[in-house]
């Protein structure tokens, strides 16, 4: 029962204290206005090359957005603690190292969902696509995934923040090769064979895939590798992460250096 009140409590109370720093305002920029945006933008080069169609472009763009706050708020609510010299006596309290880790990626991935559904409907609606209704329940399902296992990216990058002082930027450096690699506004096809190959085992790739096959009408049962590939690469980056936070907790004590970059 205690490990699940540090899971949910825990986690949420991480997610708030994003704000002592940072105005909650700045939410609808980035996670409102911006993903519009990219997909009005790469939706129209799509239109002027004759690429590919404008649901290509909503459904990569959307996806690829929800992994905006799974990647930065899952990064910062660990990596703050430190900045903020708050770490410490987090670690020195005897909660379970899982729940008190893991659980702060719980709010991170529903602001993820959140996002990426907004972007889906509004960029869907200014661009005129259509999406048939029965696909909607199984295109959330993806996102929430999806989202699932951005979120285990971001407990990797959470874990390079115990190490390095400026995590945004190493997390802005992994959204913009998200962009080029895990089919975006490319189709995996058209990458070199190395890009492609590297794209298999990353966050994205297979639930970008699988919305635009459920946009395109297939049924849940037919893209459900994909979707059991995108969650196996969750489970695998949150496992990754745990391991190198645990690590690196245990280095910084043998060094003091728990602290400090």
């Amino acid at each position: 029962m205690n490990d699940l009140r540090v899971f949910f409590v825990g986690g949420v109370m991480s997610y708030r204290a994003l704000f002592n720093w940072i105005s909650p305002w700045i939410l609808v920029p980035t996670f409102l206005i911006a993903p519009i945006f990219q997909i009005l933008l790469f939706a129209y080069i799509g239109r002027a090359a004759r690429l590919e169609s404008d649901e290509f472009y909503v459904i990569g763009n959307a996806l690829q957005y929800a992994a905006l706050p799974c990647l930065f708020a899952m990064g910062n609510s660990i990596a703050g603690e430190r900045r903020q010299q708050t770490l410490g006596p987090i670690l020195a309290t005897p909660a379970g190292r899982l729940p008190l880790f893991v659980g702060r990626g719980v709010p991170a991935m529903g602001n993820g969902v959140l996002v990426g559904i907004f972007a889906l409907a509004v960029g869907g609606v200014i661009l005129g696509i259509h999406i048939p209704v029965s696909a909607f329940g199984p295109i959330a399902l993806v996102m929430v995934v999806t989202a699932f296992s951005c979120t285990g990216l971001g407990l990797v990058t959470a874990a390079v923040g115990l190490r390095v002082i400026e995590v945004a930027v190493f997390t802005n450096v992994l959204f913009g090769l998200m962009l080029i690699f895990c089919g975006v506004n490319v189709p995996l096809d058209e990458l070199p064979g190395w890009m492609s190959t590297i794209s298999q085992g990353v966050p994205l790739t297979h639930g970008i895939e699988a919305a635009r096959r459920l946009a395109d009408g297939a049924s849940l049962g037919s893209v459900g590798g994909l979707i059991a590939a995108e969650a196996m690469i969750g489970v695998i980056y949150v496992a990754v992460g745990y391991a190198l936070i645990r690590l690196v907790e245990a280095d910084s004590r043998r060094a003091a250096a728990l602290e400090r970059a």
